[in-house]
């Protein structure tokens, strides 16, 4: 986790989000009949439905008068500009179809005990590669342990004098961020590469943002600078919101869906020093991964 300064955000990515590799929905999240949940997102005004379909009818209006947009899509030589789709579809539709999918994904249930928020903060997180391409996190795409060995580069827009707090589950924390300089803030516990255990299918890691209205007191949750026991990693997200929540409140979300790769051997052994296990059908433990990988 980590907080601090707010700022402008950073690089746009062009077009609608196309996610690599389909969601994948936690078996053990249960169907049935929603129970209510509680709303603990940041306050926002509401547009009034009949303004924003004044201001689209006038926009279609004016694209009907446009005879060169409509001889271009007529000959299909229209070109849209995806920018400024996506946009439009972060400031209207996307926060609640981000909400609907982390729902589905069973994200609130398990990290907010059945609360549930709009993200309205666009929180743009990316794994840069060796080769100078990026890896970017949505809303559930697949993202291997390979891609995901440095931490990821962060950005949201914020105003200037503004805190927050960056929650990355599974767990990576910094708070007391002043507007979006990550550097600036607090970090609680540093990056740990994900490290699912082999046979035991995805796991889910999670970036939360948080805005803050005042500076929290993190002191008592600080790890060692170098933290590779994961005793002393490990923090509850539900408990930690709960004992600030006079002070922040949930605003961005991000997630990428993780499985077992040849990284997370080096994770486990140069990093961690532990034998994990390797399991088999119905989640029995067949052999120590040191063995699996024959050292």
């Amino acid at each position: 986790m980590v907080t601090g300064p707010s700022g402008a955000g950073g690089a746009q990515h062009g077009g609608a989000p196309a996610e690599r590799g389909a969601v994948r929905r936690p078996e053990r999240a249960a169907f049935g009949t929603a129970e209510p949940k509680t709303d603990i997102s940041l306050p926002r005004e509401k547009l009034l439905r009949a303004k924003e379909i004044k201001a689209r009818k006038k926009i279609l209006g004016e694209n009907r008068q446009n005879a060169e947009m409509e001889r271009a899509a007529r000959l299909r030589t229209a070109l849209i500009p995806l920018d400024e789709v996506r946009a439009e579809w972060e400031k209207s539709s996307g926060p609640f179809h981000k909400q609907r999918v982390a729902e589905h994904c069973a994200v609130f249930r398990d990290l907010f005990r059945g609360a549930t928020f709009t993200p309205w903060v666009t929180l743009r997180v990316e794994y840069s590669q060796e080769d100078e391409h990026v890896v970017p996190v949505y809303y559930g795409n697949m993202v291997t342990p390979s891609e995901a060995s440095s931490p990821p580069a962060v950005s949201y827009e914020a105003d200037k004098g503004s805190l927050w707090t960056l929650l990355l589950t599974n767990p990576d924390r910094v708070t007391n961020i002043p507007g979006n300089d990550m550097q600036s803030g607090k970090e609680i516990c540093h990056y740990l590469p994900p490290f699912p255990a082999m046979g035991t299918g995805y796991h889910r890691f999670i970036f939360l943002l948080f805005k803050q209205d005042r500076r929290i007191d993190s002191s008592e949750d600080v790890r060692p600078t170098l933290c590779h026991r994961l005793k002393l990693r490990t923090l509850s997200s539900f408990d930690l919101y709960r004992k600030h929540e006079d002070a922040m409140t949930p605003a961005g979300l991000a997630f990428q869906q993780c499985q077992w790769d040849s990284c997370v051997s080096w994770v486990s052994h140069q990093l961690l020093s532990e034998k994990w296990p390797v399991r088999g059908a119905g989640g029995a433990v067949t052999q120590p991964w040191g063995e699996a990988q024959g050292r």
